[in-house]
């Protein structure tokens, strides 16, 4: 075994190869930008190196530097991680001549797989199922439009080096086909330095569905069975799972035999992924290989006790498989949830900024139940535009699916994050959806679920009742300690409160002593609220009418923003004098934004599309806009005229900064 090793990269990946490092006694070398300086990952590891600059080109992406700081270290192998350098084959190659070994797979296997026209074409040499296609580059939109109609639409355009959402789109029309080639190639080539593209049939209503594969160098190959990744946003995963609620035994045993036979015909070693598509009918189709660690793989070390960073290590210092196939099992179920800095509610664009406040739930590890988290940011550090918006993984495991959802919406209610956009109400979400409890899973499901986009959860009649009375106690608690928290004053408060929710109210009869309220309704409904929550606190948990709640409370001028399971709620509590005067308070009007084109996350102006002057129509692009390595386009949401273009080029732009203004054409 290794006696150092160098982690060539940042963030969550980086923390979790060091943890595992150390478990087994090897020691390890961390490297960061100056953007990372004071990130986690730095602190963590045994040493660390300074890679001047901060944009990945210039610090995690450069090779050269990377395997000088693993030299000057005195490490024996470089982990990759996943992202930046972990499927670069001319990197492994130069790890091989620096006598550094690569704890990967080989260059061979990393190039065959790493480019999808190659990996298609060796898929289908191996007996995989492969969806229709073109099985070469695409030379320009004639002949993408050529070749589309004879494929027939909707088609999927791929970036043929990359994978996480870089680089694709779908297209319907032949319109949406010439647009959606610019914005791939201009994304392929920003973030792999190549824009080939492919173009192959998308298939309806599809799961996306892939096999973990582990292999050693004396010929073994084991499949760790499936995980089910259908739940996307911008053609990016968001919740995984294992094992798959939809597959039956045979097509998952053909799915592995076929990930295994894919992987011997590469000369395949360490971790990987076969990636595949199913269709309704359970027939399945390979999409690509990740000849890497997938940020998913958390589940499949919950459902199968296996440390898949460990393996790694061990396989690439040259030991065998401690396991043959009959000897892996499946336990249980897990679920994970990735948490991203983003904003649901403006269509998942980033977020970035200062974590003000980064408290996981606690990790738990039991028969039971798991509650598992992996994250490399840590409370006041800062979220930059210049990487990946994914700022944690939440994993939990169960005896059942249903026991790991619960669990997985138990820690998403302790999961606290402020400061930036965060996708946590999106999660509690869906964990709470019967669609998704059902397990009847697409990766159209974020589309068909919210079409209008996430607007956050309604809660129901009794949920709603219940949140009232918490409110209602919160504020008999503050008059009880007063907001500081000081002594609390002699003897029970009583008297009538009116809790306001939109236009909902509730008027109460309280009674509080200690932790126990005693609430009841004019028509006679009791509601019986025990918490020890004191002023000050962010969480309240608390059991009301036999129901336990856990909820996110922020104290508001005679009330609270209460958030929970996706709802996000501002109550009033009020004496009810003042609440029968409210319904004749003045509503202010929210300004007219609507002859400003503003930008919706922070990012960096790569393109104006239009001129001061020019008349635009309905859906026609404006500006294109990058951040964390996406390219975004605005479109106008009518005909207008433009008579303004506030920003240039180049401009590094907040959120809700104006780019231009219009008026009525």
């Amino acid at each position: 075994m290794f006696s150092r090793i160098l982690i060539a990269n940042r963030g969550e990946i980086a923390c979790r190869v060091i943890k595992t490092a150390k478990r087994m006694g090897v020691g390890t070398v961390a490297v960061y930008s100056d953007a990372d300086r004071d990130s986690p990952h730095v602190a963590l590891a045994d040493q660390a190196v300074r890679l001047e600059g901060a944009t990945a080109a210039k610090t995690y992406l450069d090779g050269a530097r990377i395997i000088a700081a693993a030299k000057s270290s005195a490490a024996e192998a470089i982990h990759p991680g996943y992202g930046f350098l972990s499927e670069n084959a001319g990197f492994a190659r130069a790890c091989a001549k620096a006598k550094l070994i690569f704890i990967g797979p080989p260059p061979e296997a990393i190039e065959a797989m790493g480019d999808k026209l190659a990996s298609k074409k060796l898929a289908a040499e191996a007996g995989v199922s492969t969806v229709p296609g073109h099985d070469a580059p695409i030379a320009d939109a004639k002949e993408a439009v050529r070749i589309a109609r004879k494929i027939g639409y909707p088609v999927m355009i791929k970036a043929s080096a990359g994978g996480g959402g870089k680089g694709m789109r779908i297209a319907r029309s032949d319109p949406e086909l010439r647009e959606g080639l610019e914005r791939a190639r201009s994304e392929a080539l920003a973030s792999f330095g190549d824009d080939r593209l492919l173009i192959e049939k998308f298939i309806e209503n599809p799961r996306h569905i892939e096999i973990q594969i582990i292999a050693d160098g004396h010929g073994n190959v084991v499949h760790l069975f499936e995980r089910e990744c259908s739940i996307q946003r911008r053609h990016q995963k968001v919740i995984e799972e294992a094992p798959s609620p939809f597959l039956d035994e045979a097509t998952r045993a053909a799915m592995g035999a076929q990930a295994k036979k894919l992987a011997e015909r590469v000369g395949y070693t360490s971790a990987g992924t076969v990636e595949f598509i199913v269709d309704p009918e359970k027939n399945f189709y390979f999409l690509e290989m990740n000849t890497r660690l997938q940020v998913e793989h958390p589940v499949t070390e919950l459902v199968t006790g296996l440390d898949l960073v460990e393996l790694m290590l061990r396989v690439a210092a040259g030991e065998r498989l401690p396991f043959s196939q009959d000897e892996v099992k499946v336990k249980g179920s897990a679920i994970e949830c990735r948490l991203y800095a983003e904003d649901p509610y403006r269509g998942f664009l980033p977020s970035t900024g200062r974590l003000i406040r980064f408290r996981p739930p606690a990790e738990v590890a039991g028969p039971q139940g798991t509650v598992r988290v992996d994250t490399g940011v840590e409370e006041g550090g800062e979220i930059s535009r210049l990487y990946d918006p994914l700022i944690a993984k939440l994993s939990t495991w169960g005896k059942t699916r249903a026991a790991a959802i619960a669990a997985m919406q138990a820690a998403l209610d302790r999961f606290e994050v402020e400061g930036i956009g965060n996708n946590v109400p999106f999660l509690s979400a869906v964990m709470g959806q019967r669609r998704f409890g059902a397990g009847r899973l697409s990766t159209l499901y974020v589309e068909e679920e919210f079409p209008g986009g996430f607007k956050g959860v309604a809660p129901d009649e009794a949920t709603l009742s219940r949140l009232a009375a918490l409110a209602c106690a919160a504020a008999l608690r503050i008059e009880a300690r007063g907001f500081a928290g000081g002594p609390a004053r002699p003897g029970p408060i009583e008297g009538v409160r009116a809790v306001m929710i939109d236009n909902r109210r509730w008027d109460f009869s309280a009674h509080a002593a200690a932790d126990f309220f005693s609430l009841k309704t004019p028509d006679g409904v009791a509601i019986e609220v025990e918490t020890t929550w004191q002023p000050g606190e962010k969480l309240a948990e608390a059991r009301i009418g036999g129901h336990n709640l856990v909820v996110r409370l922020d104290r508001r001028s005679s009330g609270f923003r209460l958030r929970h399971r996706g709802a996000d709620l501002i109550a009033w509590v009020l004496m009810p004098r003042v609440a029968d005067l409210m319904v004749h308070m003045p509503v202010k009007a929210p300004p007219d934004l609507t002859k400003y084109l503003l930008c919706p996350m922070p990012g960096q102006v790569v393109r104006i599309e239009v001129g001061a002057g020019e008349v635009v129509e309905e859906g026609q692009p404006l500006a294109l806009v990058e951040a964390m390595k996406m390219e975004n386009v605005l479109r106008a949401d009518r005909r207008a005229k433009v008579t303004k273009i506030l920003v240039a080029v180049g401009a590094v732009l907040a959120v809700d900064e104006v780019i231009m203004e219009f008026e009525t054409a």
